[in-house]
C-alpha cells in the first residue's frame, strides 16, 4: 500500500468530522422546527397551492438564515459552553473547527439565505428573517442571556417569528392571523424552555447565566412554568375562536395543553429527578403536533 493509499481513509474521516461540526452546529433539530412552523404560517395564508418557485426560495432562505443564526449562537458562548456540561461536547469548545471558520460558515449561510429570500421571494419577507437573525444572535445571546433573568420571555420572540415569515412569504404583508401563530410560539418559549433551565440550574450558575432558577430558585419558577402552560392553552384557541381553524385544531389543542399543563402541575407539586426534563421534552413534541394538526385542519376541513 502507498503512502497516499493509506493517508485516504484517514483524509476521509477528517472530512466527515469537519462536516459534522459545521452541520452541528447550524442546531439542525431546531431549525427543522422552525422551518415547520414557517411552513404552515405559507399555508395557512392562502387557500390555493403554494407555487413551488415561492415554496423552495422561502424554506431555503429561511432556513439559512435560521442557521446561521444557531451558528453564531454557537461562536458568542463558545467560552461558557466549554464549562457546561450540556454544551462542553459541542465542536468549537472541543476544537473540531475554529470561531473564524464558524464565523465564514455562519455569514456565507446569512449571506445566501438573505439573497433568496430578497431576490426570489420579496425584500419584506428577506428583512424580517434578517432580524430574526440579529434577535436570536445578538440582542438575546449576546446581551439578553446574560443580563436577566427574563431573557428568554424578551428573546422568545426572534425564535417566535417563523410563521409570520412564511405568511408574509406568500402575502407581502404582516396581518393578524399570522400574528397569532407567532404569539402562540412567544407564549410557549418560557415553560419550554425553563423547564430545562431548571434540570440544568447548576450548569447555569456555574458560567455566571441569570437564568429564572438561577435568580429566582427552582420553586418560583414552576410556578411561572404552571401559569404560563395556563396562558398558552387560552393562547392557543385563538385560531379556532377567530375562524381560522376547525374542530380538528381545537380538539387538538385542549388534548396537547392539558397534557403539558399535567406535566407542569407534576413538575410544580410531585417532581421527581426526570420531571424537568420531561416536561422540556413533551414541550417540543407539544408545538411540533400543534402546528402540524394545524396543517391538516386547514386541508382536511377547509374553510367556507
Amino acid at each position: 500500500m502507498n503512502k497516499v493509499q493509506s493517508l485516504s481513509p484517514i483524509m476521509s474521516a477528517s472530512f466527515t468530522q469537519t462536516w459534522r461540526a459545521y452541520y452541528e452546529i447550524t442546531k439542525p433539530r431546531v431549525v427543522a422546527l422552525l422551518v415547520l412552523t414557517a411552513l404552515v404560517g405559507m399555508c395557512l395564508s392562502t387557500p390555493a397551492v403554494i407555487p413551488w418557485q415561492i415554496l423552495i426560495p422561502s424554506i431555503l432562505g429561511i432556513g439559512l438564515l435560521s442557521s446561521a443564526a444557531a451558528a453564531i449562537n454557537h461562536i458568542v458562548d463558545e467560552r461558557i459552553d466549554a464549562i457546561m456540561g450540556r454544551t462542553n461536547h459541542r465542536p468549537l469548545p472541543n476544537g473540531k473547527i475554529s470561531s473564524r471558520q464558524a464565523t465564514l460558515f455562519a455569514f456565507t449561510l446569512a449571506l445566501l439565505g438573505f439573497i433568496s429570500l430578497y431576490a426570489w421571494v420579496n425584500p419584506l419577507t428577506a428583512w424580517l428573517t434578517l432580524a430574526g437573525l440579529v434577535g436570536y444572535s445578538f440582542i438575546y445571546t449576546l446581551y439578553l442571556k446574560r443580563a436577566t433573568p427574563q431573557n428568554i420571555t424578551i428573546g422568545g420572540l426572534a425564535g417566535a417569528i417563523p410563521p409570520l415569515l412564511g405568511w408574509t412569504a406568500i402575502t407581502n404583508e404582516i396581518q393578524p392571523n399570522a400574528l397569532l401563530l407567532v404569539l402562540i410560539i412567544f407564549t410557549w418559549t418560557p415553560p419550554h424552555f425553563w423547564a430545562l433551565a431548571i434540570h440544568r440550574k447548576e450548569d447555569y450558575a456555574k458560567v455566571n447565566i441569570p437564568m429564572l432558577p438561577v435568580t429566582h430558585g427552582n420553586d418560583f419558577t414552576k410556578t411561572q412554568i404552571l401559569l404560563y402552560t395556563v396562558l398558552l392553552f387560552i393562547v392557543s384557541l385563538l385560531p379556532y375562536l377567530v375562524g381560522m381553524s376547525n374542530w380538528l385544531y381545537l380538539l387538538a389543542a385542549v388534548v396537547l395543553n392539558l397534557i403539558f399543563f399535567a406535566y407542569a402541575w407534576k413538575l410544580k407539586f410531585n417532581a421527581d429527578k426526570n420531571t424537568a426534563m420531561d416536561t422540556f421534552k413533551f414541550s417540543i413534541v407539544h408545538l411540533m403536533t400543534l402546528f402540524v394538526v394545524l396543517l391538516a385542519d386547514h386541508y382536511l376541513l377547509p374553510l367556507g
